[in-house]
């Protein structure tokens, strides 16, 4: 393959940025240089950033389930997904697949299967573009969630493994009321089937939780997996998961929980459009609070992939920080919890040539092209 010249960028390395040029050559970044030349693309002074690695995003899930009780065909919603992560930059994904749910009622408890599969499949037969990780989520209330992990922990694409328990009246809905609007108006259900439903998920938590915790925790361990904590509200939470292994706090939900993880040497994730939106739409802690307190060191799209971008140039402009910094919380930070850093995740000679680059015009980012080993995706 012929080398690639990307001349007249301003490259956010990893800790400066730089107007200079890039050149790649197959697949890899070759090398990396000051000023610009005469042959090569012309960026015009648009900025070039590594390729967003992204470990926790709803999108698969939205895409084969538009809405409830609604299931589109799985070959194509993969291959949905999959642009959509391309058209907003990202270049590596861990999707976030539920291996069980709060509500018996819902797709989730049968879905995982086929999507893991309709993964595997679009990879070899080379109809995904993004490069594909797993990142599977244990809902602990769910009787069987041990038993079915112990399928798929050998995965060889599984990255991380998250522990959820979204029990009523509990960590990211420890607010009630907060809760009972969410899950009503999402399906339509009665107050009394409503009141019913939450009786049913405390005496799943109560008889399942503590039995399966146990038993992922050990599953992680002797696998070696990356294992993240989620929704973490108290401190004692923290600690749990600290004791657990955890080398990571998914959306904790309080100051609290936010600063015992870092205390605890737990990387911290938060969600992008919570930074978008200027607050949690649980009424939890606002992002942009925990990156005042520098307590974020993961940006996560959760369920809006666009959102990457748009809440990175937010944060550089709000915190008064030079984007090559901020960045870091979008590409290697998140490449280093899963151990992918020295392939990926910064604009270095040697590592894979992911790269995006935008155009700025001081309303709003725009992506213009996106490249997986040096090939345009976007």
């Amino acid at each position: 393959m012929a080398e690639q010249v990307y001349t007249n960028y301003w490259l956010q390395l990893r800790d400066r940025e730089l107007l200079g040029t890039l050149t790649v050559s197959n697949g890899r970044i070759a090398d990396i240089q000051p000023g610009v030349v005469a042959q090569g693309q012309d960026g015009a002074g648009q900025y070039l950033l590594p390729g967003l690695v992204e470990l926790h995003t709803d999108n698969f899930e939205q895409r084969l389930s538009p809405r409830p009780q609604v299931q589109w065909p799985i070959e194509m919603a993969v291959v949905h997904h999959d642009r959509d992560l391309a058209a907003a930059g990202i270049t590596t994904v861990c999707d976030a697949i539920a291996v069980g749910d709060f509500n018996p009622a819902s797709l989730r408890m049968t879905q995982f299967d086929p999507m893991i599969q309709a993964i595997d499949q679009g990879r070899t037969a080379g109809r995904l573009m993004v490069d594909h990780y797993l990142h599977l989520r244990c809902e602990l209330g769910y009787e069987q969630v041990h038993e079915v992990m112990a399928n798929y922990v050998t995965h060889p694409r599984l990255r991380l493994i998250s522990l959820m328990d979204h029990t009523p009246g509990q960590r990211q809905f420890a607010q009630l009321h907060k809760y009972k609007e969410y899950y009503q108006g999402k399906h339509g259900v009665t107050d009394v089937e409503m009141e019913q439903f939450i009786r049913d998920r405390c005496d799943d938590q109560q008889r399942y939780a503590v039995d399966n915790h146990q038993k992922l925790v050990e599953l992680a361990r002797s696998h070696q997996v990356c294992l993240a904590s989620h929704d973490d509200t108290t401190v004692e939470h923290v600690q749990m998961a600290a004791a657990a292994g955890a080398r990571m706090a998914e959306f904790p939900t309080t100051l609290d929980a936010a600063q015992a993880a870092q205390a605890h040497g737990l990387r911290v994730l938060m969600g992008a459009p919570n930074l978008i939106l200027e607050g949690s739409h649980s009424g939890n802690v606002s992002a942009m609070e925990l990156i005042d307190q520098g307590l974020v060191d993961v940006i996560s799209s959760d369920y809006v992939p666009q959102s990457l971008v748009q809440a990175m140039f937010l944060v550089a402009a709000q915190q008064h920080q030079p984007l090559s910094k901020v960045a870091r919380l979008f590409t290697l930070n998140p490449a280093e919890v899963i151990g992918l850093a020295g392939d990926r995740g910064s604009l270095e000679i040697g590592k894979r040539a992911d790269f995006i680059t935008v155009h700025h015009d001081g309303v709003t980012p725009r992506l213009t092209a996106v490249f997986s080993q040096g090939q345009r995706i976007a």
